[in-house]
């Protein structure tokens, strides 16, 4: 368990510290903060890193644990009713629980949001698991829908559109991810045949497509309401009230993140008591995992709310309103590519496409794509805050581009380059990224609507382009390659011991954690 907590907590320290390093020089260097706001960001980056630390030991230990038990009971349910009515449940509930999702509500100031998200997600879990029973090509899925999308988009208010996008960005965070992939892979190995490591994938893409919709739809009926909130304003006149800030926000954190985890707690207890029926020694376990998301979760949250997002709102303001304004486009840029580094599940993601491709696309190369393309999307959104440009001229080419990238890649490529966009959009992004953004639309008199939200949608996008393009490489490197009709033979054997590889990679990553904390298989 100490092994296990050490590597988290080094995880974590190099997912905030180059940020909060590159940050504090720009902010010295370029900027009048003063040291009181550094002491209260670099305060702020100490909880993140302990936050996403202890929260991240306590989704593996119970979050993806029990995922993994109520999807291995429901896959051995003949009764769809009974899958669909589960997922949709399981849905819900874990993305009220979603930091990422608190933390884009709290900026927006509308808890309406949480709910409207979680309730879409619940009902494409269900979309993703018929999908798996119906055998409908992915692409084919992603198509309609995302036209479906774009076609609510014309009609929707504007000011909607960036802030409805980003809601499918934040909505894959931490939490939801490692407990949808695992009920996905459970479920899909029920159907069994040779595609069902492609179904095993494509879940979290279409879970991320429900919120988008749900909220276009919702924008125009008038039931979301967008309110300037001052959360992001803090006022320090002495170090005291540095320490006030943060020992004030401790006590509001730990009721929010009880009510939003204890649903997800009484759900565990009514399977663990009605059906799964897990073991003394493992259900103890997975308490403790409880208890190291719920202190995790609170801890983070409360380095956000005090120290990151003032920082980033207040660093985003004083650059817009000084001669170095142009400094937010290569910062952002920067910063993007710092995030894709740093994030761990980025390189678990790596070393699932380099397994996928026998080694033909290297992790480091996909590393080295990521960055890019996250610093692009990064950088064109800071661009939009300056000028203003409307979100339409590159969200709807990009879209374009990687829908039309699906007809001729191969699925597995698609699949994962969907399900991506949540793994880049982490939880720096919506805590510090967009904050930046914000603070310099208000500096700007702009519309933080239309101009600075957008950016975690540019995020999640970047991947669908990123790894589609590797994945057309691939094919175009193997028809150069032009086998024999033998070697083509054996290339098919070789694909499917790969493919059967591909969906154990996580279950020997979760294996490994078991292992870890002394559970048994």
């Amino acid at each position: 368990m100490l092994k296990n907590l050490a590597k988290k907590l080094l995880e974590s320290a190099l997912s905030v510290l180059p940020i909060a390093i590159v940050t504090i020089a720009v902010a010295l260097i370029f900027t009048d903060i003063d040291g009181l706001q550094l002491a209260s960001f670099s305060i702020g980056a100490v909880f993140l890193i302990v936050g996403i630390c202890l929260f991240t030991l306590g989704a593996d230990i119970a979050m993806l644990n029990i995922g993994r038990e109520i999807g291995a009971y429901m896959s051995k349910s003949r009764k769809m009713w009974f899958i669909l009515l589960i997922s949709f449940i399981m849905g819900v509930i874990i993305t009220i629980a979603e930091p990422d999702l608190t933390v884009l509500a709290k900026q927006i100031g509308s808890n309406t949001i949480i709910y409207i998200v979680a309730l879409s997600v619940g009902v494409f879990l269900v979309v993703s698991m018929l999908r798996t029973f119906l055998k409908i090509k992915l692409s084919y899925l992603l198509l309609a829908l995302y036209g479906i999308v774009f076609i609510l988009a014309i009609f929707a208010p504007k000011e909607f559109v960036p802030l409805s996008f980003d809601s499918g960005g934040v909505t894959t965070g931490p939490i939801t991810v490692p407990f949808i992939m695992s009920l996905g892979i459970g479920l899909a190995s029920v159907r069994g045949g040779n595609s069902s490591t492609e179904d095993s994938f494509g879940t979290i893409a279409l879970c991320s497509i429900g919120p988008i919709l749900a909220m276009l739809i919702l924008s125009m009926t008038g039931v979301i309401n967008y309110e300037e909130t001052s959360s992001n304003v803090l006022v320090i006149d002495s170090f005291r009230d540095v320490v006030i800030s943060f020992l004030t926000t401790i006590p509001h954190t730990m009721k929010e993140v009880a009510i939003a985890l204890l649903p997800i707690a009484v759900a565990f207890i009514v399977f663990q008591i009605f059906f799964i029926k897990l073991p003394k020694a493992k259900l103890l376990q997975i308490i403790i995992g409880f208890v190291y998301t719920y202190l995790g979760l609170t801890i983070f949250l409360t380095g956000v709310n005090a120290g990151f997002m003032p920082m980033g709102s207040e660093l985003g303001s004083q650059l817009a309103g000084s001669e170095f304004k142009w400094l937010l486009v290569p910062l952002g840029a920067l910063i993007g590519a710092l995030v894709m580094l740093a994030e761990p599940a980025v390189h678990v993601l790596n070393k699932q496409v380099e397994e996928l491709t026998g080694g033909a696309i290297k992790r480091s190369t996909m590393l080295v794509w990521l960055c890019i393309g996250v610093s692009i999307a990064v950088a064109l959104s800071m661009v939009r805050v300056l000028t203003g440009i409307s979100i339409w001229w590159i969200l709807a080419p990009m879209y374009g581009i990687a829908l039309v990238l699906t007809f001729f890649v191969p699925t597995m490529f698609t699949a994962i380059a969907f399900d991506s966009g949540g793994v880049a959009s982490g939880p720096l992004t919506a805590t510090f990224m967009l904050p930046l953004a914000t603070g310099a639309c208000a500096m700007l008199n702009s519309d933080i609507l239309t101009d600075a939200y957008g950016l975690v949608a540019f995020v999640a996008l970047a991947p669908l382009v990123t790894i589609q393009l590797l994945g057309l490489i691939y094919t175009i490197k193997l028809k150069l390659s032009k086998p024999t009709i033998k070697d083509t033979e054996l290339q098919t054997k070789d694909s499917e011991i790969v493919d059967f590889d591909i969906i154990n990679i996580d279950t020997e990553e979760i294996n490994k954690e078991v292992d870890d904390n002394g559970y048994d298989h």
